[in-house]
């Protein structure tokens, strides 16, 4: 019956865009049409909403819902902010979700992250169920904190909920000048290499370099594509890029169909994901003492009590260093500089995207689909 849920689960989401110059996201979701003077098209109907009055108008749902004024201004903030960076997928479009999920319990809405240990530059807390980017943009505080003193911060978090955009917190760091590492694990959504049956978490990574020009931010799951991504491509009735998956009989498929159905999309690397995603929960959940991949429902309306690692490194602890600066812009430029294998396209590093999409997403406005707009407006 958990398998059935997390087959129907995605069914009726909202995505964002699609393109004439295709522009894409980290994992391939389509994120608006780009014209040449560099200017973005936002697919369908979608509403254009100003960031200060998705701000406002979530934080008035979270007040009703128990958060304190300050805490449903920054929740509120981050839901928007996600949307406006253009991963649709997490932001205002999953603010439904999480609505349910408070309202059932699942998240607490008054609960807040507790120190449970430390030791040295180390600390582990306690998310005790509460809203998830809550907890987890507080102990990417701490870690930069901690960073500032040991020249690395290394908090663990325990017990919490979905984090929504995991490059959120990679952003924090580096735009407060630190290097930052973090991940989560996750509901078992993908086999074990040569396994059939969900058992590891597509457990998303994150690790961003701070850069005067742009911080460079890498947000990746596990899985080659996240499965918004496929439910995205399905919903457009087309194919992904490369093979995402396996269908019922085993065969590496580009059909996002089929990738839904089997329940078996392909890690990155092969094999190499499929270890990466089972250390990456081995270290979150022995570090924060909190649940492991195995030891979450297979429901995502439930998906409750996960594990978190947050990780700063302060690039001054050791003085002042102007080629460390220099060194970030060299392989940017060395990135640029390379040759694209289709002569319309062009290298970029991860995050470069992000920039501009937030831009034009401030000066027009947040996309919002109506259908989900009336239904926040609803709550």
């Amino acid at each position: 019956m958990q398998l059935d849920r997390m087959r129907r689960r995605r069914k009726g989401q909202i995505f964002g865009c699609a393109s004439d110059t295709k522009v894409y996201g980290p994992d391939y979701t389509y994120l608006a049409t780009e014209h040449v003077d560099g200017r973005f098209r936002i697919q369908g109907s979608m509403n254009r909403i100003p960031f200060h009055e998705v701000q406002k108008q979530l934080a008035s749902v979270l007040c009703k819902l128990g958060f304190s004024d300050s805490r449903a201004k920054i929740c509120a903030r981050l839901f928007a902010e996600t949307t406006c960076d253009g991963v649709y997928t997490h932001g205002i479009n999953r603010f439904p979700r999480f609505e349910a999920m408070i309202r059932s319990g699942v998240v607490d809405a008054k609960a807040e992250p507790e120190l449970v240990a430390h030791f040295g530059a180390m600390e582990r807390w306690n998310g005790h169920r509460g809203p998830g980017n809550l907890n987890a943009i507080a102990c990417m505080e701490r870690a930069l904190a901690l960073s500032r003193d040991h020249g690395i911060g290394f908090v663990t978090l325990g017990n919490t909920n979905h984090w929504m955009r995991a490059g959120t917190y990679g952003w924090q760091a580096a735009e407060a000048g630190f290097i930052g590492i973090c991940w989560t694990n996750t509901l078992p959504n993908m086999p074990a290499w040569g396994g059939l049956d969900p058992c590891v978490g597509n457990n998303p990574l994150v690790i961003a370099v701070p850069r005067e020009k742009g911080p460079v931010v890498l947000d990746m799951a596990m899985s080659q594509f996240s499965y918004g991504t496929i439910e995205s491509y399905k919903l457009r009735g087309e194919l992904l890029p490369i093979d995402g998956g396996f269908d019922v009989e085993g065969n590496l498929t580009r059909d996002p169909a089929a990738i839904e159905n089997s329940l078996r999309p392909l890690a990155i690397g092969y094999w190499k994901g499929s270890g990466l995603a089972v250390v990456l929960d081995m270290v979150a959940a022995m570090t924060s003492l909190g649940l492991a991949t195995h030891q979450l429902t297979l429901d995502p309306l439930q998906e409750s009590g996960i594990s978190q690692i947050f990780i700063a490194i302060n690039p001054a602890a050791f003085g002042p260093e102007p080629r460390a600066a220099q060194l970030t812009d060299d392989i940017v430029d060395s990135l640029h500089r390379s040759r694209a294998a289709k002569e319309s396209a062009k290298i970029r590093y991860p995050g470069e995207q992000t920039l501009r999409i937030r831009a034009e997403n401030l000066k027009l406005g947040l996309p919002v689909d109506p259908a989900v707009w009336a239904q926040i407006l609803a709550m």
